[in-house]
């Protein structure tokens, strides 16, 4: 991952918390981590629990503190990112419904990076002393825990396999079929974050990312502002040569 030099958060206006109501509770309890809790324990780890409304740029949690809860991204978007002294590079962007940090919560010891949000995102937070309790008691939870855990151990090895293993373009390329398949694979979208903050997040300098934009028109992709269009699918295929085991989302 390529550092950049470290920002401060904007903190634009106060969180708002927001009442949980019981289009909530059914949502939350379809999610994999707790869908086939035990209905007295899942109401132990909501009795606790809120949402919270974020405006971008908020800094939710900070590396080397220690957990009070666990946050799910139940809308919006969210960038995990690490520091050192006046640099920083971004790990990974959660979507809905991910969970950050479990593995912190579970084990009761510090953040080991820190998170902030992209757009104007809900945060679920169980609070963390409830999850390690329901952990224990529950052996269904502790099962999905253990698949969510593996799940993004496993996210995490296919980004350090893309970022050892191939250029900037190669991941750049990549990264647009895949977000093509997100959106539907359709033809054009819009890159869902800023380019700086996909830069670092696919290990390259911003100047770099504006230069391979550029360069992957000669494979059939068309750049204006934050708008992608994928005039030639088959040939982008061509150049960026994806591979199952680095791009095949587990099922």
């Amino acid at each position: 991952m390529t550092n950049v030099k470290r920002e401060a958060t904007v903190d634009m206006v106060q969180p708002r918390s927001i009442p949980m109501r019981d289009i909530d509770h059914k949502h939350i309890r379809t999610l994999p981590l707790f869908a086939d809790i035990a209905s007295t324990r899942f109401d132990e780890l909501v009795a606790g629990a809120f949402l919270q409304r974020f405006p971008a740029r908020m800094e939710l949690i900070r590396e080397g503190d220690l957990p009070d809860f666990l946050h799910i991204v139940v809308d919006g978007a969210v960038e995990l990112f690490g520091t050192l002294e006046d640099s920083e590079t971004a790990l990974a962007i959660l979507k809905p419904s991910a969970t950050f940090v479990l593995a912190a919560v579970i084990r009761d010891e510090v953040y080991l990076t820190s998170a902030r949000t992209l757009q104007a995102t809900r945060i679920l937070m169980i609070p963390a002393a409830a999850v390690r309790d329901v952990f224990i008691k529950d052996a269904a939870f502790a099962r999905a825990t253990v698949s969510e855990l593996a799940h993004r151990y496993r996210d995490l090895v296919r980004d350090i396999k893309g970022n050892k293993l191939r250029t900037g373009i190669e991941r750049l390329a990549n990264y647009l079929l895949r977000l093509q398949e997100e959106r539907g694979a359709k033809g054009q979208f819009e890159l869902p974050i800023e380019k700086r903050t996909l830069a670092s997040y696919l290990g390259m300098a911003p100047e770099n990312l504006s230069r391979a934009l550029v360069q992957l028109g000669e494979h059939g992709v068309e750049v204006k502002a934050s708008k992608i269009t994928i005039i030639d699918k088959a040939r982008l295929r061509r150049f960026a040569r994806p591979q199952p085991l680095i791009d095949a989302p587990d099922a």
